[in-house]
This record gives structure tokens, C-alpha cells and sequence, in this order.
């Protein structure tokens, strides 16, 4: 059952010499899995990826959610394979841009322009960049959800905020209007930004349509974060699913399939003060060098054409109810249920990981994840992709029926002692290096 791990391990360590914090995305990091348990990936079919020491697995999350259709989904490569034999970046538009425009605006009913870019904070700024030029404000209202980009407006707000000025940026509850209402009678607001929904927690009843409302009211931008819900609640976004229209939306992740592509979209009236059929003062919307490229505007075309013509979405519903049920039974025979548990949007799935006390535990999340790496199963969530089969679901309910007889002893000892190997994970947005500080282990 034990894997080896000794060139990813070797890898890992060079990557600290290279690259700060030893990934590229904070989420990837090594202090996010159990340590000297770090695959280092070399490639990927469907729902399984290998790695550097010839090691196979199950994978969820899916490059942090943005793979839906499954890794080297063959229409999509081919697409961009056909389309970048042709030039990838020009000195003008091509005619993939409008016809990638004309996918976009024909999918989400919220939209009547786009604009493309690279990743999804280009999009969240360049949305508040716009309300705050439409308004005349400069605060800005976010939701007490976990992430909306990596500029200052939203990183000033979290505990890794070393080199971050104060910021304008004050915040609100979920499915809680008084808490906005407060906010925005107290505050002179350009925007109210917020995911519609999250994995776990869905819109209370008349929750976005109190949303909308109050930003009417005070004549604040309402902004639609759909880097999540977009191509995973609905090919449409939470604003086809839920049925209440953003003034502005921001667009990303399952996009392109894992290709880099995110979008701003919003209704024309604001939109066009970033270009040229407006008298008012321009704004500096978004100019991103490689927000065109016709990679990804045809992996694009590619997804919009595999979301009409097949049925991604329950795909993935179907696959993430049989794995939630299949783990929270085995879980509950051991009678560990209300210490390890699935839950969430079936599309979406997370495991919460308790202690003996019943606390959110990093130690015991980190020796299930331990087990389940040691079984063949890579992911911080379960969160599906469409390619998911039934025997992957299967692999991965019998991996986790055995690593929670694992869990099962460490409930009963109180502790992960002589169980755990290494230091637990930690929350990847913290103010120090510490408790995953690099030292001489090299995996820090």
C-alpha cells in the first residue's frame, strides 16, 4: 500500500530553491499536504493523474476546480491543437474573439458584453476598477466568503497582507441582509461583490433578490463572482440557476478546461466606459497581452460546444451523490460519522475532518489525506469532474472506508500520534511561514 515518493520528494525540494513557497498557486503548496507526501505530476487522462515516481491516482479538484470535462479531454486539445497551428498572438483581433464573444453572451442571461483575460483576479479587479468609476466611491463590500483575488482591494482583508496598504474594504455576512444593510447605510459603496453560492451553503430564500435590492437602493454595483458556480452549477452561472442579474460578472476556472482563461462580463451601460463609443472619462478596463490568444478562446468554443452538446453538469451531480453517500456510509459503520463527514453541492464536494472533541482538526484532516495518498486518492476536496467514472467512485469509497479505520484508531486514542507522519497541513492564506516553516526536512 505504501508509495514512494523520492523523486517528487527531491523535486519538491528543488522547487523551494526556484520558486517561492515551492508552487505557483499558495493552494498547490507542499504545506498543504502531508509532508514527504508531495506528488510532483507528470500527466493526466480523465479523472487520474500520474506522477514523477510512476505513482497513480484518483484526482479531485481538478487544477483547483477549473477541469470539468476531464484532463486531456480530447475535442478541447484538439481544438486548441488545430487552432495554434495557425498563430497564437496577433497586433489585432481575430475572428476567434467574436466568435468566442458570441458563445459567452449566448450562454449567461446577466451579460451583454465581455471582455477576456488570463485568470480570475484580472477579472474581480477590473470589476471593482469599473464600479468604483461608475459610483465615484471607493469602498468596496465583499462577502465573508474565502477568496476574490489576489490584488490588494481583497489580500488586504486576509492575514497574509505583509506589503498591502490599507484598503477600503469592508464586509458583509452570507444569506444575512441586515449585516449588508449595515454596511452600506454606514459606508459609501462602489461595489457589493459576493459568490451566489459555495459548496456548502446555498442562497437563503429571497437572499440575492434582498441583494440586488439594496444595492438598487444605494446606488451601488452589484458583482457576481462565478469563478466557481460558473460551468459547475450551470453551464449559465448562479445568476441562470438563481435567476437574479449582476450588473457585472466575473467569469474563470472551468471556463477553458484548465486552459488560462477567465472573463468580465456586464451590461453594456457600464461596460462601454472602457471603450470608445462612451463621452464620459475612459476607463482602464482590462489590456492583457495574452487575454486573446487563440489557445484558449478555442479551448473555450470547445467546452461551450461540450456543455451543449453533452450533459457535463449532471455527470458531475451523479458522481459526487454516490461518492458523499458511499463515504459518509462507510464512515458511519465505523461509527465515526460526526468525525469525518462529506458534504456540499454534489458538484462540489469538501470533507470535514474532526477530532476526538468533535473540532475541526488539521491534524486529522491531514492523516485522512495521508491515507488516502498511500490508497491511490489525490485531492484536499472531492470535488468531481465529468469524467469520473463509476470505478473511480468505487476506488475511491473503498480507499476511504479503509483509511477511516485509520481515522477510526486516532478517534480512539485521542490523538494522530504514532499514526501521522510529519506536521500537520495549514491553512494555505497565514501570516507566517510557521507551523510548515521550510526547514532542513525540505518539504516544508
Amino acid at each position: 500500500m505504501a508509495r514512494d515518493f523520492t523523486r517528487s520528494n527531491e523535486l519538491q525540494a528543488r522547487l523551494h530553491e526556484l520558486v517561492p513557497g515551492g508552487a505557483h498557486t499558495y493552494a498547490r503548496g507542499a504545506d498543504q499536504y502531508p509532508e514527504s507526501m508531495t506528488p510532483i505530476l507528470v500527466r493526466g487522462k480523465g479523472a487520474h493523474v500520474w506522477d514523477c515516481d510512476g505513482n497513480e491516482y484518483v484526482e479531485y479538484g481538478t487544477g483547483l476546480r477549473s477541469v470539468t470535462l476531464g484532463h486531456g479531454y480530447e475535442p478541447v486539445v484538439e481544438a486548441v491543437r488545430r487552432t495554434i497551428g495557425d498563430g497564437v498572438n496577433f497586433s489585432r483581433p481575430t475572428e476567434l474573439e467574436v466568435l468566442a464573444a458570441q458563445d459567452f453572451l449566448s450562454l449567461v442571461p446577466g451579460a451583454d458584453m465581455v471582455k477576456f483575460a488570463k485568470n480570475g483576479s484580472d477579472a474581480t479587479t477590473a470589476a471593482v476598477r469599473l464600479a468604483r468609476a461608475v459610483t465615484g466611491r471607493e469602498t468596496v463590500a465583499i462577502c465573508d466568503q474565502p477568496f476574490f483575488s489576489v490584488d490588494d482591494w481583497f489580500i488586504g482583508t486576509t492575514a497574509m497582507n505583509a506589503g498591502v496598504p490599507a484598503v477600503p474594504t469592508v464586509k458583509f455576512g452570507f444569506n444575512d441582509l441586515d449585516s449588508l444593510a449595515a454596511v452600506l447605510a454606514a459606508h459609501e459603496i462602489a461595489c457589493v461583490i459576493l459568490e451566489q453560492a459555495t459548496s456548502l451553503a446555498e442562497p437563503a430564500p429571497g437572499f440575492l433578490e434582498g441583494v440586488r435590492a439594496l444595492c438598487d437602493r444605494h446606488g451601488a454595483l452589484l458583482v457576481f463572482d462565478e469563478m466557481i458556480t460558473g460551468f459547475r452549477w450551470s453551464v449559465g452561472g448562479g445568476q441562470q440557476l438563481y435567476g437574479v442579474r449582476p450588473d457585472l460578472s466575473c467569469w474563470g476556472k472551468a471556463m477553458g478546461n484548465g486552459f488560462p482563461i477567465s472573463a468580465l462580463a456586464g451590461k453594456r451601460e457600464y461596460m462601454e466606459l472602457g471603450g470608445l463609443r462612451t463621452s464620459a472619462d475612459r476607463v482602464f478596463l482590462l489590456s492583457t497581452t495574452h487575454g486573446p490568444e487563440t489557445g484558449a478562446l478555442a479551448a473555450f468554443r470547445a467546452v461551450v460546444h461540450a456543455y451543449r452538446s453533452t450533459d457535463p453538469i449532471a455527470r458531475m451531480e451523479q458522481a459526487g451523490r454516490r461518492l458523499a453517500d458511499g463515504v459518509n456510509a462507510a464512515a458511519a459503520e465505523l461509527g465515526i460519522a460526526d468525525h469525518l463527514h462529506v458534504a456540499g453541492r454534489p458538484s462540489c464536494l469538501v470533507f470535514h475532518t474532526k477530532d476526538a472533541d468533535g473540532n475541526p482538526s488539521q491534524p486529522y484532516r491531514t492523516l485522512f489525506l495521508q491515507e488516502l495518498l498511500h490508497r491511490g486518492v489525490l485531492g484536499q476536496s472531492f470535488v468531481v469532474s465529468a469524467a469520473h467514472t463509476d470505478a473511480d467512485i468505487d476506488l475511491t469509497i473503498e480507499a476511504c472506508r479503509e483509511a477511516a479505520a485509520v481515522y477510526r484508531t486516532a478517534i480512539d486514542n485521542r490523538s494522530v500520534a504514532g499514526l501521522l507522519a510529519g506536521r500537520p497541513v495549514a491553512p494555505a492564506l497565514r501570516r507566517t511561514a510557521a507551523p510548515r516553516h521550510l526547514d532542513d526536512r525540505g518539504d516544508g
